[in-house]
C-alpha cells in the first residue's frame, strides 16, 4: 500500500527531492514511494524528516530547515498543531552530515540539494569579520586601532585598558611610542608604524629574515631601526619607509636593505654574526648600542659607523637601558642570561673595549629580561618571577620581591607622570607598584598570552603581547598609601 502525502509533505519533498511526479501517471507511480523512502532518511543536525507532523516539527526546529521549510509550509496539518519551539542540543559535527539512500537514482534533470552554508572560522577580529563584505584586497591586511567601550579591568583596576591595536598576524614581540606614533615589531617579520590619532596603520616595513625582536625610533632623526636575527635595519620614514642602511651584528654596515626577507623559520648566522636581542638609543639619538651575544655594540649615528663594544657579560645580554647622562658620558645598563646587572659610562667616541663601571650584587637567580630606570632607581625583571630595587647612586640593592609575579618578569615600564611602576609577565598579568616603598597597588589581567614588552609616552601605556596585539591603557588617577 502506497503512502499517502499530506500538502505539507509533498512540499517538503519538493523541496529536498524535486517535485513528486503525478501519481495518476502509472509509469511514474513508483518514484513517489523512492522518493518518500529517501525522505525519511534525510537527516540534519540529527534530526530525520518523517512522514507525520511531529517528525516534521522536530525536523522545523533547526533553523537550517526551518528557513527552507518556511517558503513552502504555511499551516500545520489538520488536527495537529507543532509543539513549542525551543533550541536544540548542538550535537556532533558528524551526525549534520546529510545521508541518502545509494541505491536511489533520480530522473533526468533532478537537481540534488545543496550542501547547507559552510562556516569556517575566522581568526580575524570581529572589527575585522564585520567589515569583511565592505572591505577588499589589500585593505584587510591594514592594521587598525579600535576603541573598547565601557571599563576594562573592572572598577577598582589601577588601569584602562582604551583600545587595541589589531594587524598582526602573529604574537607582537616589541613596541616603543610617542605621542604620535606607535610602532610594533612581530613574530609575522614585519614592524608596522601605526597613527596614534588617527587610528590607522601607516606602513608595514617588510623584509626581515625572522622575527623582529626589537623596535626604536628616533624623533630627530625620523629614522627606524628594527631588529632581526643579526640584522639592523634603518628605515627612514620620511622617504617612503624606504630602507637606508643594514648593519650587522659584528660591526658591517651595508647600503640599503641587504637582507631579504625569507620563508623558512631556520636561523642561520654569517660567520661571525650572532643574534641581536634588544637596541637602545641615547638621549640625542646619536648612538645606538645593540646587545648582541655576550657584548652590547656601540653605533655613531652621525656616520652610520661602528664603534667599541661594551663586555664583561658570560652570558647573552637580554635587554638594555639608557640612565641619566653624566659629564657626557652615556650611562648604559644591561641584564644577561647570567644573572647579572651591570652598569658602564661610556663616553662619546669611545673606541675598543669597555669594562662595566659597577656589577651589582647579589644576582638574580636567573636570566634578566627587563630594565626600567628613573633618575637614580632602577628596577630589574628576571626569569626567577622577581623583581630587584638597585640604588644606581649607592650601588646597591634596596628593596626585592622574590615573586611578583607567578611567571617570568618580562616587561617593566614606569607609569608617565606618576610615580608608579609596571610590570608584565610571561602569564599575562599586569602589576603596579608604588616605586617608592616598592608596595603593590593593583594588577589587572593585561592579555590571555605573555606580555612581551611594555613601553609608554606622555600620557598612554602600550603592551604587546603573543596574543597578536597591543593594547593601550590608561592610568585611574592615583592616591598614595
Amino acid at each position: 500500500m502506497e503512502p499517502r502525502l499530506s500538502a505539507q509533505m509533498k512540499a517538503v519533498s519538493a523541496e529536498y527531492l524535486g517535485p513528486i511526479l503525478d501519481p495518476s501517471s502509472g509509469s511514474k507511480q513508483q518514484y513517489i514511494t523512492k522518493s518518500l523512502a529517501s525522505l525519511t532518511d534525510i537527516q540534519e543536525d540529527g534530526l530525520s524528516l518523517v512522514t507525520g507532523s511531529l517528525g516534521l516539527s522536530l525536523a522545523l526546529r533547526d533553523p537550517y530547515h526551518r528557513d527552507r521549510a518556511s517558503r513552502t509550509i504555511s499551516l500545520p496539518v489538520r488536527g495537529h498543531t507543532f509543539p513549542r519551539q525551543s533550541r536544540g542540543y548542538d550535537t556532533s559535527p558528524i551526525t549534520r552530515r546529510k545521508s541518502y539512500d545509494r541505491a536511489y537514482r533520480p530522473t533526468d534533470g533532478y537537481t540534488p540539494p545543496s550542501s547547507p552554508p559552510l562556516r569556517t572560522r575566522n581568526d580575524r577580529n570581529v572589527f575585522s569579520r564585520l567589515t569583511s563584505n565592505q572591505t577588499q584586497g589589500s585593505a584587510l591586511d591594514k592594521g587598525v586601532i579600535n576603541p573598547i567601550g565601557g571599563v576594562k579591568g573592572g572598577r577598582t583596576a589601577p588601569l584602562q585598558c582604551v583600545s587595541v591595536a589589531e594587524g598582526h598576524s602573529k604574537p607582537v614581540l616589541c613596541v616603543d611610542a610617542t605621542d604620535e606614533l606607535l610602532f610594533t615589531g612581530s613574530k609575522d617579520r614585519t614592524c608596522k608604524m601605526w597613527n596614534l590619532v588617527t587610528g590607522q596603520e601607516i606602513a608595514t616595513l617588510k623584509g626581515h629574515p625572522n622575527n623582529v625582536v626589537s623596535v626604536k625610533y628616533c624623533p630627530s632623526s625620523c629614522l627606524v631601526f628594527s631588529v632581526s636575527t643579526s640584522y639592523i635595519k634603518v628605515w627612514d620614514i620620511r622617504d617612503s619607509a624606504k630602507c637606508i642602511r643594514t648593519l650587522t651584528s659584528s660591526g658591517q654596515v651595508v647600503s640599503g636593505d641587504a637582507c631579504a626577507g625569507t620563508t623558512t623559520r631556520t636561523i642561520t648566522f654569517a660567520q661571525g654574526e650572532c643574534q641581536i636581542n634588544q637596541i637602545a638609543l641615547n638621549p640625542t639619538g646619536s648612538v645606538l648600542y645593540a646587545a648582541a651575544g655576550n657584548t652590547v655594540r656601540i653605533w655613531d649615528l652621525n656616520r652610520m659607523q661602528a664603534m667599541g663594544k661594551l663586555t664583561g657579560h658570560i652570558g647573552s645580554v637580554m635587554c638594555l637601558t639608557l640612565g641619566q647622562s653624566l659629564l657626557g658620558k652615556d650611562q648604559v645598563i644591561t641584564g644577561s642570561k647570567d644573572h647579572y646587572v651591570k652598569v658602564f659610562d661610556v663616553a662619546e667616541g669611545t673606541l675598543g673595549n669597555v669594562g662595566p663601571a659597577h656589577n651589582f650584587e647579589p644576582p638574580h637567580y636567573d636570566g634578566i629580561e627587563c630594565l626600567a630606570v628613573q633618575g637614580d632607581v632602577l628596577f630589574s625583571g628576571s626569569r626567577d618571577n622577581g623583581i630587584k630595587k638597585w640604588d644606581l647612586e649607592q650601588q646597591e640593592l634596596t628593596q626585592q620581591i622574590p615573586n611578583a609575579h607567578k611567571d617570568w618578569v618580562c616587561a617593566l615600564a614606569y607609569v608617565p607622570g606618576r610615580p608608579m611602576l609596571l610590570s608584565g609577565c610571561r602569564g599575562g598579568m599586569l602589576k603596579v607598584w608604588n616605586v617608592d616603598n616598592f608596595t603593590p597597588i593593583g594588577e589587572v589581567r593585561g592579555h590571555d598570552s605573555p606580555i612581551n614588552a611594555i613601553c609608554t609616552n606622555s600620557r598612554q601605556i602600550f603592551t604587546a603581547s603573543s596574543d597578536k596585539t597591543v593594547k593601550i591603557w590608561l592610568s585611574k588617577v592615583w592616591r598614595k598609601r
